[in-house]
């Protein structure tokens, strides 16, 4: 299972490299990160091990980023700041989500980061 996202004050640690495919090859539905060549069954562990980890590192860090421009576009102190409403609408979230999607970025921006702190995922 990949482990948590590091904090601020934490170094982030690096995940295996996330290649893009050849057009061609991603096409085909069999074909993934070229594991279905990998015969020996440690090996194929190995490696679908480092890409789930550094999948999952790419969307906690994706998630961040959503986080800290829902707040940033929420600020009241933007002329033209969006609603829960509006950012909801625009990321495909429900409105309760934005809300906690706001608050989280606020956080980030904060730098809060603690045990009481809940992360909206």
């Amino acid at each position: 299972m990949a482990e948590p996202t590091p904090r601020r004050n934490e170094p982030r640690l690096r995940p295996a490299p996330l290649l893009f495919e050849p057009a061609q090859v991603a096409a085909d539905p069999e074909h993934f990160f070229d594991l279905e060549s990998i015969d020996d069954p440690r090996a194929l562990l190995a490696r679908a091990t480092e890409l789930t980890q550094a999948f999952q590192a790419a969307a906690d860090r994706a998630v961040e980023f959503q986080a800290l421009a829902a707040a940033q576009l929420a600020d009241p102190r933007r002329f033209d700041r969006l609603t829960p409403a509006d950012i909801a609408a625009q990321a495909e979230w429900t409105e309760d989500y934005a809300k906690k999607m706001v608050e989280f970025g606020r956080d980030l921006m904060r730098g809060v980061e603690g045990p009481g702190h809940v992360d909206p995922v």
